[in-house]
């Protein structure tokens, strides 16, 4: 996924604002998710965050173009683990991991990742 700063994205530092990258890491996310069920949709799930773990290597200003890069980590019961990366050109500048629960769209009760989720997220490992 491609991002160009905003100057709505910097902070009073003029560089990008944590909670910035917080914000892109779900609609990365949103976005991976909608790409892997866009054959199979899977509206009986819905997924939320339990936990993220982000480490700022180096800023990103006003004007930048960054590349996101994500893919899916260990999937066990109700959880799915997420990595993200954020570049400018080839240099890492954010890393991230988040850990995804799943919840029954009607009952918002965590549910097991059974086949069915497993078979859109496993195959892009």
């Amino acid at each position: 996924m491609s991002i160009t700063i905003k100057s709505s994205d910097i902070d009073d530092l003029q560089h990008v604002n944590n909670a910035v990258f917080v914000k892109w890491m779900d609609d990365v996310a949103s976005t991976h998710w909608k790409f892997l069920t866009k054959n199979n949709p899977l509206p009986e799930y819905i997924w939320v965050v339990n936990k993220h773990e982000i480490e700022y290597k180096k800023e990103a200003i006003f004007g930048d173009k960054i590349i996101a890069k994500t893919w899916v980590g260990d999937t066990i019961g109700v959880t799915s683990e997420r990595f993200i990366e954020f570049y400018i050109k080839d240099v890492l500048i954010v890393k991230a991991k988040t850990i995804w629960v799943m919840l029954n769209a009607k009952t918002y009760k965590p549910t097991r990742i059974r086949e069915n989720v497993l078979k859109v997220l496993e195959p892009f490992k």
